[in-house]
């Protein structure tokens, strides 16, 4: 997948929210003060300040282009995008108020688009990632899935090794099942044995249907043997800490409980970090002694969407905590060699292929309201 990008600067935390109506209730603060408090609210960088303009990001076209200080328009609708491993947020989508929001990105963003995350394990999503990730690896290249961000002569190939049609995503799940990180990169061998290419295909398979946990119209993951999580105590109006106990598989918030989570799913880490406390932790950021300006503004009470989202994350790690050993032990066997590929045009991919396509498919308003020219 030679084509990658950096993840998303966004030069201030306010911007992004696990709570859509936070998002608005900021946007209503900042837009309500007036010179010096709208600055200090706004948290001035280098890259953007009320006085700037910027472009519309593509495919947000109700997004205004004039300086923010003269008039910054009506709220834009907040839009889901991966904030954290396994944390899906909102953001607003206003290139005036991020530092590096990745045009090339937005271009691509359809229904039909998985990004690929370096954590530096991976992880797949249908959202835009926009958080303190790795690099991001978009599967097509274009948008409708059109060209595929694949070595050019790489998918022939396999399909004539293989002996049957390999798209990208096979590639992807491929990838999912084999990859592992290296001294130089993510490293993904390849296998010689149409017996070894299909089983790391049905792994591959799983695993993709996990992290992707119902996108795309697919079913959302389920535990096996029919166990689910769900709510055993209510939830209190604020949570103030998160708890596990091992014996009974409770997740405690506050006074609420979950159960049964497995083990695997509450020790289940990404970056180092414990998903499940990382994600507690951003819900309740806006509560902490530091919060201040606009990033303390956030829901009163828990809302109701947020245990939800806990149950479906809880069935997902778990998931994968359960598929792991299964991963671990996969072994492509041997496959073809940099000189095989090299001879067979794939390696090195051309110059182009690294860089993003043109995307023409409609006008793109600048700043100030001039069409950008691409």
């Amino acid at each position: 997948m030679p084509w990658s990008v950096g993840g998303l600067r966004l030069g201030r935390d306010w911007v992004a929210a696990p709570d859509p109506a936070a998002l608005r209730t900021r946007w209503a603060a900042l837009t309500g003060a007036e010179d010096a408090e709208r600055e200090r609210l706004f948290r001035p960088s280098r890259l953007r300040t009320p006085a700037a303009g910027a472009a519309a990001l593509p495919g947000q076209r109700s997004a205004a282009t004039a300086r923010f200080a003269d008039e910054p328009g009506s709220c834009p609708e907040p839009v889901r995008v991966l904030r954290e491993p396994f944390d899906e947020q909102w953001l607003l989508p206003d290139q005036r108020l991020i530092d590096s929001a990745r045009p090339e990105l937005w271009r691509v963003l359809d229904e039909h688009q998985l990004f690929v995350v370096e954590i530096p394990e991976l992880l797949v999503t249908a959202h835009l990632p926009a958080g303190r990730l790795g690099r991001i690896r978009p599967l097509h290249r274009r948008p409708g899935g059109a060209e595929p961000n694949v070595a050019p002569g790489l998918l022939p190939l396999l399909g004539e090794r293989y002996g049957g049609w390999v798209t990208p995503e096979d590639l992807l799940c491929w990838v999912l099942a084999a990859g592992r990180p290296g001294p130089q990169g993510y490293e993904v061998p390849l296998a010689a044995d149409p017996d070894r290419w299909r089983a790391g295909l049905e792994l591959g398979h799983r695993l993709l249907t996990v992290q992707l946990r119902g996108a795309r119209g697919g079913e959302p993951p389920r535990l096996p043997g029919g166990r689910r999580p769900y709510v055993r105590s209510a939830v209190g109006a604020w949570p103030h800490e998160l708890s596990y106990d091992a014996e009974s598989e409770t997740l405690g918030l506050g006074t609420g409980t979950v159960s049964p989570v497995p083990a695997g799913a509450w020790e289940y880490e990404a970056q180092g970090v414990r998903v499940l406390e990382a994600w507690f932790a951003a819900r309740t950021r806006h509560r902490a002694p530091d919060a201040d300006g606009l990033a303390a503004l956030g829901p009163a009470e828990w809302p109701q969407a947020w245990t939800s989202e806990l149950l479906a994350l809880v069935t997902t790690l778990a998931l994968l905590a359960a598929l792991a050993p299964e991963r671990a032990a996969f072994e492509p066997g041997p496959g073809p060699s940099a000189a095989e590929l090299r001879a067979a045009g794939v390696l090195p991919p051309p110059r182009w292929a690294r860089r993003p396509a043109s995307v023409l498919d409609h006008q793109e308003e600048g700043p100030g309201g001039q069409f950008a020219l691409l």
